[in-house]
């Protein structure tokens, strides 16, 4: 069973960064698709970011699209989501997932690991 540790998340003001990290157990990292999501008070779990098995390829949420960047470090076996430009309405839980998938997938049905979360609170 993979284990997903997210750290980094805190609170930041608005039009401040803040680098989320995800450690993964397991030897079979690199072979699937990893992705954040995050779930605001209230509302529903959305997609924010994946990133393809390789690291060749990225989707983003159209809400954070030039804003936040993921990456993935397979020898490390960690994905990074790194946030700029923050907004109060990116106040939520952030989780990491590890997909079922091999591509960048945006679904959550896709995908079959998730971590515990970690709080980003940004204020205005």
């Amino acid at each position: 069973q993979v284990q997903l540790v997210e750290s980094g998340g805190g609170l930041v003001q608005a039009g401040g960064s803040l680098r989320l990290s995800c450690a993964a157990s397991g030897r079979t990292f690199s072979s699937y698709a990893m992705g954040w999501f995050r779930q605001a008070p209230g509302k529903e779990r959305e997609f924010v970011a994946s990133i393809s098995a390789s690291g060749g390829s990225t989707t983003y949420a159209g809400s954070v699209k030039g804003r936040f960047t993921i990456s993935r470090d397979n020898v490390k076996n960690t994905v990074i989501l790194q946030m700029n430009s923050l907004k109060p309405e990116d106040t939520a839980v952030y989780y990491c997932a590890k997909s079922l998938r091999y591509t960048a997938v945006s679904f959550s049905t896709d995908f079959g690991s998730w971590g515990q979360g970690t709080q980003v609170t940004v204020s205005s």
